[in-house]
């Protein structure tokens, strides 16, 4: 079982922090597609992601497409608040992409229209434009590991009322 998360270009240093975290705490693979907004050793990137670094399997590439042709046969779902499915309408496989775009702009339209019947959304009120990135980064995320039973994950106990 392995769930990918895919940034493209992101921007915001803290929010590509926080999703590193994120992947730190589940395991996901955390892939970077260039220009990113920002240095890898920023000290906001550095701060949001705290000291699990070390934790997370981050791999860069120059553009999309030399990510995805890296993964030929492995489903890519594109997270946009323009798609028809909802993300929790989805069976999701054992290994899969979830491919998140830039925090001003989101994914580029062409790579929408290419893969429509792959894209999901988050549900929200009408007035909303969109969540934070890593706010919707953590719900897909989440909800994968939610279908796989959280199967891998540290047991831990619970606290006793009195």
């Amino acid at each position: 079982m392995q769930l990918n998360i895919v940034l493209v270009e992101p921007e915001i240093p803290q929010n590509t922090g926080n999703i590193a975290r994120t992947c730190a705490a589940t395991g996901a693979v955390l892939h970077l597609v260039e220009p990113l907004g920002f240095s890898v050793s920023d000290k906001y990137l550095k701060r949001a992601g705290l000291d699990y670094w070390h934790k997370v399997r981050i791999y860069y590439y120059k553009n999309f497409d030399s990510l995805k042709s890296g993964f030929p046969g492995v489903p890519f779902y594109f997270v946009s608040t323009k798609a028809k499915y909802v993300y929790s309408d989805i069976a999701y496989p054992d290994e899969c992409f979830f491919v998140f775009g830039k925090e001003t702009a989101g994914l580029p339209e062409s790579l929408l229209k290419e893969n429509y019947e792959h894209c999901i959304r988050i549900p929200m009120l009408e007035s909303i434009r969109s969540l934070n990135l890593s706010n919707s980064v953590a719900i897909v995320t989440y909800e994968f590991f939610r279908q796989k039973g959280f199967v891998n994950f540290q047991k831990r106990g619970f606290i006793k009322e009195n």
